[in-house]
C-alpha cells in the first residue's frame, strides 16, 4: 500500500499487538509489520494493547507488548480486567453482590505497579470479555490518574460506562464512539455523553459514518481522538476516513494529535 502524504502530525490511541500468533481473535500482526503500515499512514506514535485472552491476569502479554515497544514509535497500555459482570439487568446486578476479585483479576497493587512503571502510560479495559474491576481497583486507577481506553459497544454502551466509570476523575477514552459494531444510535448516544463529563473522550476506532465524525468534532472539537483500530483496520484508511471529513483544517489537528497529546502525555513531540 502506498504511503499517504498528508501535512498533520498523526497519533493513534487505539492499536492491538500481540506477542504470540493465535493468542487472540482478529488479524495478528507482528511489531515490524504495525510499525511499518503506521509508517505508510504517517502515523507518528501509537497506542498498543494486548488483545483478550480469557483467564489470564494479562501480566505476561502486557509485559511483552512494553517490550516490543522499545525503540519503536509505540505507547504501551496495560490491560487490566475484574471480577463484575458490565450488565445493566438484574442478573447482572445479583451477581455482582457476590463478586470477588480472582487471582487473575487486576488487584489495586497491580495498577500501582503498571502506573510507576515507566514502560507503561495508561490503561486498557473491555469488560464485556474481561469483566468490570472492583471498586477498590476502580478507587486506585483514580489515584493515579492514567487514561483508560475503555472498548464501549452493544457489550457495555455508553449509559454503562457513564454509571460505572464516568464519576472517577481519571480520563476515559471510550473506544469505537461507544458503538461496537457499527451501532449507531450508541455512537449517537456515546456524542450525548460527552456534554455532560469533561474527563470523557471519543476515539475513531472503527467508525465508519462520516455525519457521526463531523458531529462530534463540530460539537466537541477537544473531545474526539485519532484511533486507527489497527491490526483490524489499516492505519491508512483510517487516516483517509478523517481527512474526507467536511471539517476545517484546525479540527483535523486536534482530532489526529493535539487532543490526544493532551490525553497521553507520551504521544507529545517530546513523549510525555
Amino acid at each position: 500500500m502506498l504511503e499517504l502524504e498528508h501535512r498533520f502530525r498523526v497519533v493513534d490511541v487505539h492499536a492491538r499487538l500481540d506477542a504470540e500468533e493465535g493468542a487472540t481473535t482478529g488479524r495478528s500482526i507482528t511489531p515490524d509489520t504495525l510499525e511499518r503500515e503506521m509508517h505508510q499512514a504517517g502515523v507518528v506514535r501509537s497506542v498498543v494493547f494486548p488483545g483478550h485472552r480469557a483467564g489470564t491476569d494479562y501480566l505476561r502479554a502486557n509485559n511483552a507488548v512494553a517490550r516490543m515497544s522499545v525503540e519503536r514509535p509505540f505507547i504501551a497500555f496495560a490491560r487490566i480486567n475484574g471480577p463484575r459482570d458490565p450488565g445493566e439487568g438484574a442478573t447482572s446486578q445479583l451477581r455482582n453482590l457476590t463478586a470477588s476479585r480472582k487471582d487473575h483479576h487486576t488487584a489495586p497493587e497491580d495498577i500501582e505497579k503498571y502506573a510507576y512503571d515507566d514502560r507503561f502510560h495508561g490503561f486498557k479495559l473491555d469488560p464485556a470479555r474481561d469483566g468490570l474491576p472492583d471498586e477498590d481497583v476502580l478507587a486506585e486507577l483514580e489515584d493515579v490518574g492514567l487514561p483508560v481506553l475503555v472498548h464501549g459497544g452493544e457489550g457495555f454502551p455508553p449509559a454503562a460506562v457513564a454509571d460505572s466509570l464516568l464519576s472517577y476523575s481519571f480520563p476515559v477514552i471510550l473506544a469505537h464512539f461507544g458503538g461496537y459494531p457499527l451501532n449507531r444510535d450508541l455512537m449517537a448516544d456515546a456524542i450525548d455523553v460527552l456534554a455532560a463529563h469533561d474527563d470523557c473522550y471519543l476515539d475513531t476506532s472503527y467508525v465508519r459514518f462520516r455525519d457521526l465524525l463531523e458531529r462530534a468534532l463540530l460539537e466537541h472539537p477537544d473531545r474526539v481522538l485519532f484511533g486507527s483500530g489497527a491490526p483490524e483496520t489499516h492505519p491508512n484508511v483510517a487516516v483517509m476516513e478523517m481527512l474526507t471529513l467536511d471539517v476545517s483544517e484546525d479540527k483535523l489537528r486536534r482530532v489526529f494529535s493535539k487532543n490526544s497529546e493532551r490525553v497521553v502525555d507520551a504521544l507529545g513531540p517530546d513523549g510525555g
